[in-house]
């Protein structure tokens, strides 16, 4: 089944509101077993809106537009519709009485302008708004289904929900199928290079679809496997992923949809072990991170920022002569970083960052984006070079999570699951 989704609203065209309703939708049909053809953004303009009605009838199964559904002289989108259908604005008195209810029990007075709000196209069935005041329709033409929907992404998700993915199950039944996702998240790859793993990619992409998505943490790999079935699905996302983990099993952090911290976190409950950090390019984005996790005070003793070799040295207990030989960007410099935090707060590890963010700083010898990463415990201590050649802010993030994997990879050893990678 094709879909258009129609987003509606000059605040969309013009920078000033993120389209996030459309990215929602378009999940939710997705998983629904509808099958997106395109998204479409107009302004408050009738010619626009009326193409995009016009155009989607006939061509897809379904329409779901979002936006103009207010009181202010802005929202034309029902008046648009109403155009389209041949028909009047009229006044439905159940509405009107929603309208006046709400505000009621708000203890809030009524702008008569949100009566307007009442008046529909007639001969559309109603679509109940039972958290706003702007009304949803539906209608047929040509075979395809229109949902017209308020822009306002909570009215819009719950009616979405409670009553249009509902009215498509229904009436569509078997033709959706059944479509399943699943998402590795991978992290110290590069997309390309994830790419060239996984080749060939045609013997995963004959079982789901297969989609990269990199951002500031690593890479997620999106699978969806689509069948008449569920039991089929199901089966075909496990063979696409038998086919993908083996390959890639050193960067993959979580299949499902955890961040690396709450794995980490994980982890780090369940072994009932503790961490103290000593970062100095991070400035505490490490510790940042593993406290995102509610009862972090129970794994994360203490860290330390030691951003100068005085705090190296005095705190830490990194020998002066590493840092004049070595400098404070070198492999004895975190593992003496990590080491010494661990000793000094008395934890289980230690965990140390010590790289160059940018964009200045960088030589020939230590590049912006070099990054030095340390774990201290009970498997001993080791060292990871990285870099990344990204701006500072990326950089900083890229370098406190290649902190914490190297933090995950070390207690999935101690706790036997499987080999600390080199």
């Amino acid at each position: 089944m094709k879909a258009e989704i129609l987003s509606i609203g000059n605040e969309l065209l013009n920078g000033t509101t993120l389209n996030t309703n459309a990215n929602w939708l378009a999940d939710r049909l997705v998983r629904t077993g509808v099958s997106p053809e395109k998204i479409v953004t107009v302004g408050d303009d009738r010619e626009g809106i009326l193409k995009e009605l016009a155009g989607a009838a006939g061509q897809v199964e379904v329409l779901i537009s979002t936006g103009g559904l207010g009181p202010t002289h802005d929202d034309i989108t029902k008046e648009v519709v109403a155009e389209f259908l041949g028909t009047e604005l009229v006044e439905d008195e159940s509405l009107k009485r929603h309208i006046v209810s709400l505000f009621q029990r708000r203890g809030v007075d009524m702008p008569e302008v949100n009566l307007e709000q009442a008046r529909v196209p007639g001969g559309v069935a109603l679509i109940p708004n039972p958290i706003g005041t702007a009304p949803g329709f539906r209608f047929e033409r040509k075979n395809t289904h229109y949902f017209i929907l308020p822009g306002v992404p909570a009215e819009m998700k719950r009616m979405t929900e409670e009553s249009v993915l509902p009215f498509l199950r229904e009436h569509f039944g078997e033709r959706l199928g059944f479509v399943l996702s699943q998402t590795i998240r991978t992290t110290g790859i590069f997309e390309s290079r994830l790419y060239e793993l996984l080749q060939p990619i045609s013997d995963i992409q004959a079982l789901a679809e297969l989609a990269f998505l990199p951002h500031r943490f690593g890479v997620d790999i999106r699978l969806t496997a689509k069948a008449a079935r569920k039991t089929e699905a199901e089966q075909k996302l496990r063979a696409a992923q038998d086919l993908i983990l083996p390959k890639i099993s050193e960067f993959v952090y979580e299949v499902g949809d955890r961040s690396l911290e709450e794995v980490v976190a994980d982890l780090l409950f369940r072994t009932e072990k503790t961490v103290a950090v000593a970062e100095s390019c991070t400035a505490g984005l490490v510790s940042h991170l593993l406290t995102n996790i509610s009862g972090s005070s129970a794994y994360l003793l203490g860290s330390v920022v030691s951003y100068s070799n005085e705090v190296k040295h005095g705190l830490l207990g990194v020998s002066a002569e590493t840092l004049e030989r070595e400098g404070a960007v070198s492999e004895p410099t975190a593992r003496q970083m990590a080491e010494g935090v661990r000793r000094v707060i008395g934890t289980d590890f230690g965990v140390a960052t010590t790289g160059i963010a940018g964009p200045t700083g960088g030589t020939e010898k230590k590049p912006v984006g070099l990054v030095y990463v340390a774990c201290s415990g009970p498997l001993g201590t080791e060292v990871r070079r990285h870099v990344f050649h990204r701006d500072r802010l990326i950089n900083k993030y890229r370098f406190a999570y290649a902190a914490l994997n190297l933090l995950r990879q070390h207690l999935i050893g101690l706790a036997g699951q499987e080999k600390i990678s080199p």
